[in-house]
């Protein structure tokens, strides 16, 4: 590990900024190496999704699926009785079906949910650590990697909720996503409606559809596109933060050293999602760390860089030439969120860095069947409370239990 790689590491997250403390690279560096020598390794960091669902006390099981242009997913379940309602949940960009379940017994939605008698699914999108495997394609290949945000809401999310009704031979109640699992969401329930009508209610939690106003640091990317895309290009880089990355390798060994480290990684984190120190657990740390970043394609990164720079909620742009190959225009398409025809709860928070209020005021006016639209009752809630907060139970998942009665009775 070389100190100029771990000074780039740090820079690009913009942590002089965001600590609080006066530091020097030399101390980090002298931290960083304290803990290569001493770091314990955290038993329940080193499990997989299933080994935190049954180390909880549930059974748990693995589903595959092919889409129809080539690529396995793993599904993970909480199996349910006979006639247990189905509830899918679908995760964020850079997350995978364990972001659902780290923060713990009697606190995870996914336990919470088969408390209450549901036969739970998590998904995970291709190209993240459980969905690494193509019928053709390897991921060394550059073909494997020449998706976004629209391929998995084209083929991913209808083969995954196919496959789980035709294995149960019962409807899809309820589908709860996280950011980017809304986004995916909005393009299949448009571009494949026959899928999307089998669900009763689909719950956005942080509903990423417009990213005009984000606020987060994360912005700064789109100021740079151009230039980010032809590094990618000239390095042949298609895959961004696998699990295995240098950011996931300096975060696990520097971030659970002492105070004066863990603090650093959550002025980083937040610095990007939104600050809220008084629901962020320092003890899921290594936790969140072991599974995020769980790896995407560099072109969903970029998608939704264009659509923080157009403002706008549109299939991914080419460039005028290919763009008129593939759309007959110049410009690629806007989605047409008005043909979106399931109920749907809008669920988000003020302090949510990615997910503007002004962005969900946009979705607001376009979706035209809006049963709930719940505003998160705590000022600071972020973007990745609905999954890590201390008080998320209370602040969210009532409120996803109550609707989800509500629009399903």
């Amino acid at each position: 590990m070389q100190p100029t790689a771990i000074a780039y590491f740090l820079s690009l997250c913009g942590f002089l900024g965001a600590a609080t403390v006066n530091v020097t690279f030399d101390n980090l560096l002298e931290h960083l190496s304290t803990a290569l020598n001493d770091i314990k390794n955290n038993v329940d960091a080193n499990l997989n999704t299933l080994e935190l669902i049954r180390k909880a006390g549930y059974p748990a099981e693995a589903h595959v699926v092919l889409t129809e242009d080539g690529y396995f997913l793993t599904m993970h379940r909480i199996p349910g009785g006979k006639n247990s309602p189905l509830v899918f949940l679908q995760h964020c960009l850079l997350c995978s079906s364990a972001g659902w379940v780290v923060i713990g017994k009697n606190k995870a939605l996914p336990f919470k949910l088969a408390d209450q008698g549901y036969d739970v699914w998590l998904g995970n999108f291709r190209g993240n650590t459980y969905s690494r495997t193509h019928i053709s394609l390897s991921p060394s290949d550059s073909k494997f990697w020449d998706f976004s945000f629209d391929e998995m809401g084209t083929y991913d999310l209808p083969a995954m909720l196919i496959y789980i009704m035709n294995l149960t031979s019962k409807p899809l109640y309820t589908y709860i996503g996280h950011s980017m699992g809304a986004s995916t969401f909005y393009v299949m329930a448009i571009k494949r409606p026959e899928v999307a009508k089998m669900v009763r209610v689909m719950i956005s939690l942080a509903p990423a559809a417009f990213v005009g106003n984000m606020t987060s640091s994360l912005r700064l990317l789109g100021t740079f596109i151009s230039p980010i895309e032809a590094i990618m290009r000239f390095l042949a880089v298609n895959e961004f933060l696998p699990k295995d990355s240098l950011l996931q390798y300096l975060a696990r060994v520097g971030c659970n050293v002492d105070p004066f480290t863990k603090q650093i990684c959550r002025n980083i984190i937040l610095q990007a999602i939104g600050f809220d120190k008084e629901q962020f657990n320092y003890t899921l740390l290594p936790m969140i760390l072991a599974h995020f970043p769980s790896g995407t394609s560099v072109k969903t990164v970029l998608h939704y860089i264009q659509a923080i720079n157009s403002g706008k909620f549109r299939a991914y742009d080419y460039g005028r030439q290919k763009n008129m190959q593939i759309y007959n225009a110049t410009v690629p398409p806007d989605y047409d969120l008005s043909r979106i025809t399931v109920p749907i709860a809008l669920i988000h928070g003020n302090n949510d860095w990615i997910v503007n209020e002004k962005d969900v005021k946009k979705l607001r006016c376009l979706l035209t069947n809006i049963v709930d639209d719940y505003r998160v009752p705590f000022p600071k809630f972020n973007h990745v409370d609905y999954l890590w907060a201390k008080d998320a139970p209370t602040l969210v998942y009532e409120k996803i239990l109550e609707t989800m009665k509500k629009e399903v009775n």
